[in-house]
């Protein structure tokens, strides 16, 4: 992740964050850059899931925004 993305993120947030295991965390929540390849190996990940079943579109968007 770029350091400048974060910052610009930061500045249109004005939010609370810190960076922890080389992870970044905006209010919270893991911070995801804007990166197609990223995003789509997060939807198949909570896609997959065995305990989640098969969820509808609304279900995925919540299962996704508990964390990111």
């Amino acid at each position: 992740m770029k350091k400048y993305e974060v910052e610009q993120e930061l500045k249109k947030r004005n939010s609370l964050a810190w960076e922890q295991d080389k992870i970044t965390y905006i209010d919270r929540q893991i911070y995801i850059p804007n990166n197609r390849k990223i995003k789509e190996r997060i939807l198949q990940e909570n896609h997959d899931l065995v305990d989640v079943g098969h969820p509808e579109q609304q279900q995925m968007i919540e299962l996704v925004k508990r964390n990111y």
